[in-house]
């Protein structure tokens, strides 16, 4: 039997005005390397204050609210 995906909220600390999207989820432990973000960027597997956003440097500032394979990380 499969296990039980539960998605997770990450609340994540932002030392500066903002942190490319990238960079986040790397920081956050989601992906592995910023290739492998990227290409998650790029094919649409993120979203972005509830849309689903294709740019890789996006500027993610304090109160945003990133999606990702059932996570989400709020940038506080």
């Amino acid at each position: 039997m499969n296990s039980l995906f539960l998605p997770t909220m990450i609340e994540f600390k932002l030392n500066g005005d903002f942190i490319p999207m990238i960079q986040l989820l790397k920081a956050a432990g989601l992906v592995s390397t910023g290739g492998e973000a990227q290409i998650a960027v790029t094919e649409g597997e993120v979203s972005y204050n509830g849309q689903v956003d294709y740019r890789k440097r996006l500027k993610v500032k304090q109160g945003d609210l990133v999606e990702f394979r059932g996570n989400k990380i709020m940038v506080i």
